[in-house]
């Protein structure tokens, strides 16, 4: 992970002008055991699938990703230049860690896997301008009848 003091003074500012809203230490709701729940992935990795539309850089939509997708193929169109793609080359599970996912339902630590993923690309735009893609994600999530999201961050 690249630190701010390494990055232009551009780039810094964009960074930290970013609001975060801060979190109690509660949840926000309870759940079943871990080994009860289905699992869907979300990543700001910029993946799609080779036949999917690519990302640009101030793209608020996702992609689809279908849970019995293979990672060898999903391709990355993440537009930041910030951005090192070498771990994501060596092992998708890297940045959309399905495999380990796979494996972990396969042992009994998880209920299940979704029947669908979801990819953003995560540079270009504010939270405000994220927010209806959010709910629309959480809409299709809840239908899945998800209750856990592993949220991968890029």
């Amino acid at each position: 992970m690249v630190r701010l003091s390494d990055l232009p003074d551009v780039d810094v500012t964009h960074l930290l002008g970013k609001e975060c809203d801060a979190f109690e230490t509660s949840p926000w709701v309870s759940g079943p055991p871990v080994a009860e729940r289905r699992v869907a992935i979300i990543t700001t990795a910029g993946l799609h699938r080779r036949d999917d539309r690519s990302f640009d850089i101030r793209d608020t939509g996702y992609r689809v990703i279908p849970g019995d997708v293979a990672a060898k193929d999903l391709v990355m169109s993440h537009s930041s230049v910030n951005y090192d793609r070498t771990g994501f080359q060596q092992d998708t599970n890297v940045v959309f860690p399905i495999d380990r996912l796979r494996e972990l339902e396969v042992a009994g630590e998880i209920g299940s896997l979704a029947r669908f993923h979801y990819s953003l690309m995560g540079a270009g735009w504010l939270p405000h301008e994220i927010e209806p893609t959010a709910i629309e994600l959480a809409g299709m999530l809840k239908e899945d009848k998800v209750n856990a999201v592993l949220l991968s961050p890029v």
